[in-house]
């Protein structure tokens, strides 16, 4: 018997990988075909029944990042008919060698397919050109607080303008802190619109695209005083829900604000309703520099805790009746309330594209429990990853999406392939037990926080440009006390609300609070905190996000392909050539790279944000107020000249009878005036601004390269034909002097996306 059971689990060895190298399975060792039969062998273990459904999402991302990389909107029709042939195709040769390629170019199509369709199901109409004196009226949809002004979006009732007829479905309009109107209300006003924010840079974030899949037309702020009136017609359903949810929020809000104060208030409502634009730029600053951003933002994190915390007591309190542990499935039933619980944080958290993401992932863990498979796997994270996809295709090219999904395949792949080995076995001796028993708690933290910080690295360095090199460190410190004391808390007391009793858990919530800030503000302060990286282009991101799927899905050792792409990524991102000049889509600031390396600017404007953009891209630590940014810049009122590292001259020419000398001394010259027809420099003017956008120059030999935020050819819905550019003075409009309090912003506290 122990021998016929020794063979058995030979043979059971043998089925598994890696394959058995005996003389029928692979060429011998002095055969010249070893390294091609060994490829063949992993290929066809990675491509074998159970293995594909983690690409189909892989594949399915490739055909929506292709779509948002054309120039020009596809055919609907064309592109659905293609990924229909491809899976018919697919069909056909599911039993054939190619399956796996087939099944790959059929979830690139649908992907591609998916994110033509929502474009044209949400198509709606952008502004082209600002707007002044425009009156409105419609219902407010959603409403948000932020640290000196409130916003709120509008969905557009009337629409009247001096001049054009224009028609808008949703605007997003700020107004003076505390004088947003409620969720659900009619309002009239009037305001200034601008067309929705395009990069500031060549290959910046493109945040007119994020506002086009939101339905917003427009952006700005309200000039005088917002009316309430009746509505034409009642609000909608969903509109009457909206209204309910902000209220609840709001109710919440006040809660916590009759016990705590500062940015211990605007934390826990920001944890607990995902209202978190109050938070304090330096407590805000802190946070993401020390790499505790993620806590601010509701994502996988929080609701986990969430359903976790729900999950273990609930079962806890079933299984305290021990008929129960015998006769009910306590644990599914613990399951489906921590579904529900998760379902209510959605609501209750404004489901926001990240939250729903992460309810998403948090119910299809829920829902395996239920139905007696395995919770954490690849398979789960496919298709969580596929549902938020089909449902939000855009969602792939935001940061949250991104850096989500990267942390979460990391921490899969960390319980799937290294987290075996930190749990014992009846086969450890008990000094081994004892020993994982007692740093298994910590050496999982470490590890999790490591692989989720390096999973999470290049997408930060991308849109943020920076990494945070004691993230590991702030998030060790902060983070325990965030899920034992913090999130608790803060679900006790909204249990807590109706009983007129939260106050306790509110100060309880604050303690751990005030030590998750305290850590921030140490880690931020410690030298070297903000590892700044200069801006690179999207080829090192693929390249790097091919490298994290590799290493992550597969088993064999082709994998480490994947540590090849994140080297190639590393050096490509490291060798990307900064730009010698900045414009701005407005021509009124140029960035010119001087003999220091660092970007001198000439400016007839006053963007704070524009600049600070610029410099973040830069891996520059200067403010937009830094005096060093005018070293080596000349002005006059007729305009501004500075030079190159090779001493060429750039000039930002103000005046017509600048013309003369800028035209015979300047490489390049920048202006909003019409330059003389015999002009030698090279002229980016007002016209050409107006098509292109914010453009960027590089100086190679004799010539300049140039890139553009629209460059010539691309037209899509929300990036298509010229923008006027106006004067940027604020024009509050005639204000009215009774009634309502006047909701008109002050200059100060806008920001670039609200004028």
């Amino acid at each position: 018997m122990a021998q016929g059971g020794g063979r058995q689990r030979n043979q059971a060895r043998a089925v598994t990988w890696p394959p058995s190298m005996t003389a029928g399975a692979l060429p011998s060792r002095h055969s010249w075909t070893l390294p091609l039969g060994w490829l063949r062998a992993w290929v066809q273990a990675e491509t074998g029944p159970g293995r594909l459904l983690p690409w189909v999402p892989v594949g399915f991302g490739i055909g929506i990042a292709l779509y948002f990389a054309a120039e020009r909107e596809p055919v609907a029709w064309l592109v659905t008919a293609t990924a229909c042939v491809l899976a018919l195709a697919a069909v056909l040769l599911r039993r054939s060698s190619a399956f796996p390629c087939v099944l790959l170019a059929v979830a690139v199509a649908a992907g591609f397919a998916c994110a033509t369709w929502k474009s044209e199901r949400i198509a709606h109409e952008v502004l082209a050109k600002p707007v002044f004196g425009a009156a409105l009226t419609g219902f407010v949809e959603t409403r948000e607080e932020r640290e000196r002004s409130d916003r709120f979006v509008l969905r557009v009732a009337t629409l009247e303008t001096p001049r054009d007829a224009i028609k808008l479905t949703r605007v997003r309009l700020s107004v003076k802190k505390g004088t947003a109107p409620a969720v659900g209300s009619f309002v009239a006003l009037k305001a200034r619109l601008q067309p929705p924010l395009a990069p500031l840079r060549p290959g910046g974030y493109d945040f007119a695209r994020d506002l086009y899949f939101q339905g917003i037309g427009a952006s700005g702020f309200v000039t005088g005083a917002i009316r309430k009136i009746d509505p034409p017609t009642p609000p909608s359903r969903h509109l009457q829900y909206a209204a309910t949810m902000q209220g609840m929020r709001d109710a919440i809000d006040a809660r916590i604000r009759a016990s705590l104060t500062g940015d211990n208030r605007a934390i826990a409502t920001a944890l607990l309703t995902g209202k978190r634009d109050a938070i304090s730029s330096d407590v805000n600053d802190a946070m993401f520099i020390s790499g505790l951003g993620h806590v601010l933002s509701i994502s996988g994190y929080h609701m986990a805790v969430v359903a976790g915390v729900v999950f273990f007591v609930v079962r806890a309190l079933l299984a305290l009746v021990p008929v129960l542990t015998v006769t009910f499935p306590i644990k599914k039933v613990a399951a489906a309330a921590a579904l529900l619980a998760a379902l209510f944080y959605l609501l209750l958290s404004g489901a926001e594209v990240a939250t729903q993401r992460s309810f998403i992932m948090t119910a299809v863990v829920l829902i395996a429990i239920m139905v007696d498979r395995r919770a954490i796997t690849f398979r789960t994270l496919a298709i969580a990853a596929l549902i938020v996809l089909v449902i939000t295709p855009e969602a792939l090219v935001h940061p949250s999406f991104q850096m989500s999904f990267a942390a979460t395949l990391g921490l899969v792949a960390l319980v799937q392939i290294g987290m075996p080995a930190l749990f014992a076995t009846s086969e450890s001796s008990t000094t081994a037990r004892i020993a994982l028993w007692g740093g298994r708690e910590i050496a999982m933290l470490l590890l999790a926080s490591l692989i989720a910080g390096l999973a999470t690295m290049p997408y930060a360095a991308y849109h943020f440009h920076r990494i945070t090199p004691y993230g590991i460190v702030a998030n060790l410190l902060a983070m325990p006390v965030v899920s034992i004391l913090v999130m608790p808390a803060g679900l006790l007391g909204l249990i807590a609300i109706p009983f007129g009793f939260d106050g306790l858990f509110w100060h309880i919530m604050e303690i751990g609070l005030q030590w998750m800030i305290s850590v921030s503000k140490w880690v931020a302060a410690l030298p070297g905190a903000v590892g700044r990286v200069p801006a690179f282009g999207t080829g090192p991101l693929i390249a790097a996000s091919l490298g994290i799927i590799l290493l992550a899905l597969l088993r064999t050792p082709l994998r480490y392909a994947g540590v090849i792409a994140l080297v190639i990524a590393t050096i490509w991102a490291a060798a990307t050539q900064q730009p010698d000049v900045l414009i701005a889509g407005d021509g009124q600031s140029v960035a010119v790279r001087g003999r220091d390396g660092r970007l001198h600017v000439m400016r007839s404007g006053k963007d704070a944000f524009l600049i600070k953009e610029w410099l973040g891209a830069d891996a520059d630590a200067r403010q937009p107020t830094d005096a060093s940014l005018g070293d080596g810049v000349s002005c006059d009122p007729s305009g501004c000249v500075t030079a190159l590292a090779d001493g060429a001259l750039i000039a930002l020419t103000l005046q017509p009878d600048a013309f003369s000398d800028d035209c015979d001394r300047a490489a390049v010259i920048v202006t909003a005036r019409q330059p003389p027809a015999d002009c030698r420099a090279m002229v980016i003017d007002r016209e050409a601004l107006q098509g292109q956008g914010a453009t960027s120059l590089r100086h190679v030999g004799d010539r300049f390269v140039m890139d553009a935020v629209r460059p010539r050819g691309l037209q899509r819905p929300w990036a298509q034909g010229p923008v006027d550019v106006t004067d940027n003075a604020i024009s509050t409009g005639q204000r009215m002097r009774q009634g309502p309090v006047d909701a008109t912003p002050a200059e100060t506290d806008l920001t670039p996306d609200d004028q």
